[in-house]
């Protein structure tokens, strides 16, 4: 029986995802900042639900740890947990700036370099990584989300490369507009309304944000990708997941710059 560690199980992809690989018959190590809260996931045999946050170094080795020795190997990393930090880059402090960039980049750096020795050994392992549709394009007052998930996309490119010899694939699922939490407790919206120059760009985001529920996918399509791409025993880097995000990505790779982006000027009102 294989086994998937999944961060940020809490809610949204990571939870159905558990929910989905247990029920395929997997191992699953369901990992959380505040595993007490967790019910649901508790409930599942063959399931292990801990602590761990992502910012935190001591909780990634002591999740990675319990989880070897609660089910003896680990074979899949799935790297989800993160949030989306928007608005105005002046309206930002370095705390949320740092904040950003540690639990989306460094995070993910964090937890997979935690869990290469293992697969190093074992000669064997796949690392999922989350991006975005936003990792291969942006939305305006997004500088923030939009360079991490960037980041993600060059850092899992590389790696692909870097550990392919060595028997561990990594790749990257690249959803579009999912119904989760990300537009609640997920998304970090920084406005300074004395900044009156930002407002209209704001305005304007905030009426697309409230939009997006008519076009958002369920979180099964992307737990549905990330199955295909830990299952199908390609060395395939990319999966999209959502057919907005298959549609915009078309779309960003037959267009010039300055086509793309006369296209979103457009949908976004400017």
């Amino acid at each position: 029986m294989k086994t998937i560690l999944i961060t940020g199980a809490s809610s949204g992809i990571g939870k159905t995802t558990a929910k989905y690989f247990n029920k395929k018959g997997w191992n699953v190590i369901a990992t959380m900042r505040t595993p007490e809260k967790e019910e649901e996931l508790i409930k599942l045999e063959n399931t292990l639900v801990t602590r761990l946050d992502v910012t935190n170094l001591e909780s990634i080795d002591n999740a990675v740890k319990e989880g070897i020795e609660r089910f003896g190997k680990i074979d899949v990393l799935l790297n989800n947990a993160g949030y989306g930090a928007f608005g105005p880059l002046e309206a930002f402090t370095r705390e949320k700036m740092i904040r950003q960039l540690n639990t989306n980049i460094i995070g993910v750096l964090d937890v997979t370099r935690a869990l290469l020795p293992h697969f190093r050994a074992n000669k064997d392992g796949v690392i999922i990584n989350i991006s975005s549709i936003g990792g291969k394009t942006t939305f305006p007052l997004g500088s923030l989300y939009h360079g991490t998930k960037f980041a993600i996309e060059g850092i899992s490119e590389s790696l692909h490369f870097e550990l392919e010899p060595i028997g561990i694939k990594v790749k990257i699922i690249e959803p579009g507009i999912i119904a989760t939490d990300f537009g609640g407790r997920s998304f970090d919206f920084n406005n300074d309304e004395t900044m009156l120059e930002y407002q209209p760009a704001i305005e304007k985001l905030m009426k697309f944000h409230n939009s997006v529920g008519n076009i958002s996918s369920p979180p099964i399509v992307v737990t549905k990708q990330i199955y295909a791409a830990v299952t199908d025993g390609t060395n395939t880097l990319r999966y999209e997941a959502g057919a907005d995000a298959v549609e915009l990505l078309a779309n960003r790779r037959k267009l010039n710059d300055k086509m793309f982006i006369a296209r979103i000027k457009q949908q976004f009102g400017y």
